[in-house]
């Protein structure tokens, strides 16, 4: 008998359970894809928060998304948003916690809350532009670049 291997150490749930997991997480989070598609047809239901500080925004961010920073996220900034709206979080990337942090302070205040996982370096992974305070940024990453 053979040893298992790292990934079958731990058996695999069930289909059943699988299905109600990974159901659940999309009601937690959104991706880069999805949010690009949005904004391209035009069908933004939800508002999309950078919650990185400004200078890292101004430097670039996604188009159409409105900065707030995770620790400035209080109810007064958000009262000119319906109770029911939407807020799609995002930072830097998988390597940092702010769209969590934000994400968790949204709905502490009572509001509808995803995260936008892998954040300014998922949506550069996917080839989308970023916007900066001038034009819009070249999405090929630096190192890539000729």
């Amino acid at each position: 008998m053979t040893t298992p291997s790292a990934v079958t150490a731990v058996p695999a749930a069930d289909s059943t359970t699988a299905l109600e997991h990974f159901e659940a997480s999309l009601r937690f989070e959104t991706d880069c894809s999805d949010v690009h598609s949005a904004f391209a047809s035009g069908s933004v239901d939800f508002v999309l928060l950078d919650v990185r500080s400004p200078a890292l925004f101004a430097q670039g961010h996604v188009p159409g998304a409105v900065n707030l920073p995770h620790g400035k996220i209080i109810m007064s900034k958000l009262a000119h948003y319906a109770p029911e709206t939407v807020f799609v979080t995002y930072c830097a990337g998988p390597h940092c916690n702010g769209a969590t942090r934000g994400a968790i302070r949204l709905a502490k205040l009572g509001r509808p809350v995803k995260v936008m996982i892998g954040g300014i370096t998922g949506w550069l992974d996917e080839g989308f532009a970023l916007q900066t305070a001038d034009h819009a940024a070249d999405a090929t990453p630096s190192s890539q670049r000729g």
